[in-house]
């Protein structure tokens, strides 16, 4: 017979393989551009040639300053000096005086200030920017004088990746960008972590030889009278026998163990994120990006934290589904059916304040969205806005109040109610099962085997969830920058694009906040107005007790479903 474990391989295989991969290329956190130039200045000296090929983000930045900003700014940044003007051509020492960029000047010239254009390089250089996307932000807008705002993007990362190396702040191959930027000081030099693979690779061989321990273990016999080993706290959270036939995967999806197991992936990689998170509006975009960016191993902990919600929302979404479809709700199970009702839409709230502490262009049109929506609840609406924003717009309160709802309010009582959900599966018998045949006997399994059944599971879905976070980055835009037009992408987290596309049929009260609430009461409501399951049909799929309630759950879950995929191609 084939040892379970030995299906794992799979995982560990495609994590070492995309690991090997990694490492013969370069990482590079943005885009590189082409060189493009734009007006021809009225004096240029040339500047040395890079000295990597392909020229790094500084190197191309380089040409772009030396082709277009050393006139002003002066070859070595150091600005407009006396000694600067003096290596001009005489009719250019004394601009403004001579008025070659005044009325009558050429096309494409401008006039340059009495003052001098300030140094950029130095002591005290550049003291109205703090991170290195405030100064590219600046460039990309206001530079060069004229035309203002003409070069692209990309040379303004570039520019800005050249004036930090003028500063000695020198990023090697860190390819700066608005998703990354706002993390790097420009008064101040940083390290960029080493590749995040090795450290993955000895997690992913970890989860392997334990997945192998558990395997074996399970293909071990338990004899009657005889353990392996001291049973813990965990154990005792499960009944001591467990009917054979619906502990089983195919019964049970496992889950409500995942769900369990996400969770506490959350609590844990939520908890380090904290160290170094900043709630403010300043603050929240530029310390996702250090976190990203700088802190070792820190974009694998924020990963895992992005895909553990999401693949938490899908197991708690397939758990009702499965109790539903097999009528495990029937008495007396039906009060812990509303409760894991209200565990759905308290995970799916915690996900939305997770997901708007990115505080990025991304999540704006979401937040704005999400938050007005509320005011149009009549007679309330307007103070529960107020109490959801904290003032008339989002801004820092909103920022707070959001973290506080995801970090205390909504975390503790998602702990709490799962606690008392808990309980109750064991207060109510256990998982659900038809009653014994008369004279017979069912088969039934000791909890002992449940528990290695349920931590292997774990172990694989943490395979999974290494790879997605190794290979699939978790989403993260550019710091919002006031109330001008929307950067990032216009649409709602995954799991609420079912309601942004009820909001194109009307009226936003009723399709966006009285249909999803309608849809929750009638989930809520399935054991106590529709006919549940017998009790000799539990246990299995698709009972006939309460088939009208198969039918009204199979029907809700395909309009949302249906809904989601048309955002998302949308």
């Amino acid at each position: 017979m084939r040892s379970p474990s030995r299906s794992l391989l799979i995982f560990p295989v495609l994590l070492i393989i995309g690991g090997i991969l990694s490492f013969v290329g370069s990482a590079s956190a943005g885009p590189r551009s082409q060189l493009k130039l734009s007006s021809t200045p009225a004096y240029q000296r040339p500047g040395p040639d890079p000295t990597i090929y392909p020229p790094s983000q500084s190197d191309t930045g380089a040409q772009i300053y030396w082709g277009m900003c050393q006139d002003c700014h002066g070859d070595q940044g150091q600005g407009m000096t006396a000694e600067w003007r003096s290596a001009f051509a005489p009719d250019y020492q004394d601009c403004w005086a001579s008025g070659c960029h005044g009325e009558d000047s050429p096309e494409n010239s401008f006039l340059i200030p009495e003052t001098g254009a300030p140094a950029l390089a130095g002591p005290g250089a550049l003291p109205r920017f703090l991170t290195a996307f405030e100064l590219g932000s600046y460039i990309q807008k206001s530079m060069p004088l004229s035309p203002a705002g003409s070069i692209t993007p990309d040379q303004a990362w570039e520019l800005t990746a050249f004036l930090l190396t003028l500063n000695n702040n020198d990023l090697n191959q860190f390819t700066l960008s608005g998703k990354n930027s706002a993390a790097i000081p420009i008064h101040r030099s940083v390290t960029i972590p080493e590749s995040e693979y090795p450290g993955t690779l000895i997690l992913a061989l970890v989860l392997f030889l334990a997945a192998v321990g558990i395997g074996r273990g399970i293909t071990r016999k338990i004899t009657a009278g005889k353990k392996n080993g001291r049973e813990n706290f965990y154990h005792h959270l499960h009944a001591p026998k467990i009917p054979a036939e619906q502990a089983r995967f195919k019964f049970t999806l496992g889950a409500g163990g995942l769900a369990i197991f996400f969770s506490l992936v959350l609590l844990i990689t939520g908890a380090l994120e904290m160290y170094y998170y900043t709630p403010s509006p300043e603050g929240a975009a530029a310390s996702i990006q250090a976190i990203t960016y700088l802190v070792p191993y820190g974009n694998l902990v924020r990963n895992l934290h992005y895909w553990s919600a999401q693949l938490l929302v899908i197991a708690v979404m397939v758990h009702l589904l499965r109790v539903i479809l097999t009528g495990a709700y029937a008495p007396p199970r039906r009060f812990n059916y509303i409760l894991g009702v209200i565990l759905l839409v308290l995970v799916l709230l915690l996900d939305f304040t997770g997901y708007v502490l990115r505080w990025d262009e991304g999540i704006r049109w979401a937040l704005v969205v999400g938050t007005n929506l509320v005011k149009t609840i009549p007679g309330i609406g307007d103070g529960l806005y107020l109490f959801l924003i904290g003032g008339a717009e989002p801004g820092l309160a909103a920022l707070t109040r959001f973290y506080s709802w995801h970090i205390y309010g909504l975390t503790l009582a998602v702990a709490g109610i799962t606690a008392w959900h808990i309980f109750k599966v064991r207060r109510d018998g256990g998982i659900s099962a038809p009653p014994s045949p008369r004279g017979e006997i069912l088969e039934k399994i000791p909890r002992s085997k449940l528990v290695q059944n349920e931590v292997l599971a774990m172990l694989i879905s943490g395979g999974i969830l290494l790879l997605l976070s190794v290979f699939i980055p978790a989403p993260i835009e550019q710091p919002i920058t006031g109330t001008g037009g929307l950067i990032g992408n216009s649409r709602a987290p995954w799991f609420f694009l079912w309601v942004q596309e009820t909001l194109q049929w009307g009226n936003p009260f009723f399709w966006g906040i009285l249909l999803p609430l309608i849809a929750v009461f009638i989930l809520a409501l399935l054991p106590y107005v529709l006919p549940n399951a017998r009790e000799e049909e539990l246990g299995r799929w698709f009972p006939r007790g309460n088939r009208v309630a198969q039918i009204l759950g199979i029907l809700i879950i395909t309009l949302i479903f249906t809904l989601t995929i048309i955002g998302w191609m949308r």
